[in-house]
């Protein structure tokens, strides 16, 4: 689907990493040289037309994020440089000073790293516990939540999708469920926004956030999204131009609304306006079709993997694109070594979810991750070099 439109495929690979990014589109690299060619001004700062077409373009990015997730409003749209820096802004600027000594948080062990690590920073700096919904099949469900909510819960804090099982949490259930009890819920959206369509007004998310790079959009840009009543208590964690209305030697100082507030500096103004393009690129391919073509894949790679001998499947039943999977006596990364003589790009490891290894029992997977361009001739060939017979002679 689409391939002709990304220049990387033509170079003999087959990529199956889109979990850890997606190839580009000719179009990101098309606007970005428009940016830079032709009106490649700062953003808010020039009051001459040059400028003027800047902010146009950098704030009609932000409407197309807003259209995208089908936020209220533009404001709640905050560009930032990934989903790991909007993750640390929402729990450092907002929850720092929002939670207590006491107050439970609720992840899982199957999180990325973004979505543990600063909560645990929180924990010893504030006294905050975090607890773990038990996963049941390697999956969250409702009723597990349920279990585990005690009157101390006040966020849940969840992957949509996560980065190696792959599975699709029930977030509007879950949100409804959370906030009968005033418990707020935090979504990293970096495995989801890509491959599904997400309406953070519908699913009732309160904060959501995600990354351009596996969106087909450029690296170093990043979207955090509130519901407008919480992003007006965020409290910066950067300072300095373009969020501040004035400040005097007397340390008097006043920050602009939002989402000025939140983008002190100079943004990454030419991805940002790229990855508008890229969405309008997405949208325009359309996420069902991408959707469906991807679990297609995901279907006749499962098929084909199991007629291999030795091949665990740790997800086949999770909903998504992903697929991870170690062959019986091969070292993860080895075998991932061992598919880039035959071109073929996969990821091996614990993919930044370390504690994970305490629900499916094993440190290393190797992970195939699926993205509108890939094709069942790819996975043939993957297939055929994981059955050749000579597979482990070849790594010595």
């Amino acid at each position: 689907m689409n391939r002709e439109d990304f220049c990387l495929l033509k170079q003999n690979i087959i990529y199956f990493d889109n979990g850890a990014t997606a190839l580009k589109p000719k179009v990101l690299k098309e606007s970005l040289i428009d940016y830079y060619d032709h009106y490649s001004a700062n953003a808010h700062r020039g009051d001459y037309d040059m400028g003027l077409q800047v902010d146009r373009m950098y704030e009609g990015a932000r409407e197309k994020v807003r259209d995208f997730i089908q936020a209220k409003k533009t404001e709640e749209i905050v560009f930032t440089s990934g989903a790991t820096d909007a993750l640390n802004k929402i729990i450092f600027g907002y929850f720092k000073h929002n939670l207590k000594a006491g107050d439970e948080v609720l992840i899982t062990v199957s999180e990325h790293a973004s979505n543990v690590l600063p909560w645990f920073e929180l924990q010893d700096e504030i006294g905050i516990k975090v607890s773990y919904i038990p996963l049941e099949n390697h999956k969250v469900t409702l009723e597990n939540i349920k279990k585990v909510v005690t009157e101390n819960t006040k966020v849940i804090s969840l992957a949509h999708i996560t980065n190696v099982i792959g599975d699709v949490r029930p977030i509007k259930e879950i949100c409804e469920y959370a906030h009968q009890f005033g418990i707020l819920v935090l979504v990293d959206g970096a495995q989801s926004v890509a491959h599904d369509q997400v309406n953070v007004q519908q699913m009732g998310i309160d904060f959501f956030v995600f990354s351009a790079h596996k969106l087909y959009g450029p690296t170093g840009v990043g979207v955090l999204y509130g519901k407008e009543e919480y992003l007006h208590q965020i409290r910066p964690i950067i300072f300095g131009g373009g969020m501040n209305a004035s400040f005097s030697k007397e340390g008097v100082r006043i920050y602009h609304d939002l989402p000025s507030m939140l983008e002190a500096g100079t943004q990454n103004i030419a991805d940002v306006i790229a990855f508008g393009s890229v969405i309008d690129y997405v949208k325009k391919v359309g996420l069902d079709q991408i959707k469906r073509h991807e679990i297609e894949l995901k279907k006749y790679c499962i098929s084909k993997l199991k007629e291999i001998k030795g091949i665990t499947i740790y997800n086949e039943d999770s909903e998504s694109a992903i697929i991870a999977f170690n062959m019986e006596g091969v070292f993860a990364q080895d075998l991932a070594i061992y598919l880039n003589n035959y071109h073929i790009c996969v990821r091996a490891g614990n993919h930044c979810a370390k504690i994970l290894k305490e629900d499916i029992g094993v440190k290393n997977t190797v992970r195939i991750s699926f993205a509108m361009y890939n094709t069942k001739e790819e996975i043939d060939v993957l297939i055929q070099a994981l059955k050749n017979p000579n597979l482990k002679r070849e790594m010595l």
